[in-house]
């Protein structure tokens, strides 16, 4: 079910710019007469003009469905469920552009209908684009998963552990199922470090490093994992675990933890974590690092889930922190959020453990209305 939510979530962002074609027969007329449910629906209740014509047209409102169903399919066989959500932010934001329709200003009501056909006519491409089934490696935004897609053995095998991770997944309850896809992303994150393909998103391929034998020593651990739980999610995810070392898996750890108590969630996602510093003494130490996060659910920009899951509150004019409480500005889908916070460590027995329990406080931050 929380798949299901934010994919309702995720389509009913952002809007389009009023179209500029002029038609005197319609210009008058009442909106009840060219979007027939407006009334009996209350679209006017709604604030974004592409909804309200989601809303008033049946015709419209089922294909909305069928998108809704799209999404919510290719969410419940993608263990990142945050790539899926971005790029649907971003699709949402070429198709207002491409319908003529700019932020929330109304639509004239003699360009309502040719803003619906152009909504009709991307909502049913969109919906062809979702159901291909190489649709999900031709949407990679990442280095790691560019040459995973071009090359065929890693790629078999990317598929073989999502469906085996997936499978053992569902078998949990729904926050379980949510906090369990969150835990498989962190091994993603981890992946890439590991191999060297961070933050490389903008290098040719044939310019990254040769992380090819990283990346299948990676799939073949995890799978083997994954078969060793014999099909008892329990023994694979929600453990706690120590880190071997205090760097930035070891904090990428600490955030989800953190994430995790404070039933963050349903609101961000972790995109990156680095490590920017670190100092280090027999049995403790502090590593300071950036976390970049993506927003998957709106939330006001000064409230408990922004200071509890980004560490503070937000000024989004300037995007920078700052405390304004009552503020009723809020975070949309898929914007991107970065701060920089120290994270304490201690050494114990089984390797070392994180003693920081919150995202505060914030050393620096900036957020940028992406993607």
């Amino acid at each position: 079910m929380w798949a299901l939510g934010l994919t309702i979530v995720a389509i009913g962002i952002g809007l389009a710019q009023p179209a500029h074609a002029d038609d005197p027969e319609t210009s008058n007329r009442p909106i009840t007469d060219i979007l027939p449910l407006f009334a009996k629906n209350h679209c006017d209740q709604i604030n974004a003009p592409a909804d309200q014509i989601f809303c008033g047209d049946a015709a419209l409102s089922a294909i909305g469905d069928k998108l809704s169903r799209a999404i919510a399919e290719r969410l419940s066989r993608l263990p990142n469920r945050r790539l899926a959500i971005e790029d649907n932010a971003e699709w949402i934001r070429d198709r207002n552009s491409s319908c003529g329709i700019l932020g929330r200003q109304p639509i004239r009501a003699e360009n309502i209908g040719s803003v619906r056909d152009c909504l009709s006519q991307e909502t049913e491409e969109r919906i062809a684009i979702l159901t291909d089934p190489n649709f999900d490696c031709l949407a990679v935004h990442t280095a790691a998963g560019a040459l995973i897609c071009s090359d065929p053995t890693l790629a078999l095998a990317k598929e073989d552990l999502n469906e085996k991770a997936v499978r053992l997944i569902t078998k949990l309850g729904d926050d379980e199922t949510r906090d369990a896809s969150e835990e498989f992303e962190r091994w993603t994150r981890e992946r890439d470090r590991k191999c060297g393909l961070d933050n490389k998103e903008n290098v040719p391929l044939k310019e990254l490093p040769s992380s090819e034998g990283c990346l299948s020593e990676y799939f073949d651990r995890k799978i083997a994992e994954v078969v060793a739980a014999g099909g008892d999610p329990k023994k694979l995810f929600g453990r706690q675990h120590a880190s071997p070392a205090p760097n930035a898996d070891a904090v990428d750890l600490c955030v989800s933890q953190i994430h995790l108590a404070g039933a963050c969630g349903n609101f961000v996602a972790v995109n990156r974590v680095f490590q920017i510093d670190g100092k280090k003494s027999e049995d403790s130490a502090e590593v300071t690092s950036a976390i970049e996060m993506v927003v998957l659910s709106p939330f006001t920009a000064c409230s408990r889930i922004a200071s509890g899951c980004t560490g503070t509150c937000w000024d989004l004019k300037s995007g920078r922190p700052k405390a304004t409480p009552g503020s009723r500005e809020q975070f949309r889908v898929g914007y991107r959020l970065r701060i920089e916070k120290s994270f304490a460590f201690q050494k114990k027995e089984d390797g070392w453990r994180c003693s920081s329990t919150a995202m505060q406080p914030v050393e620096v931050g900036f957020a940028t209305s992406g993607p």
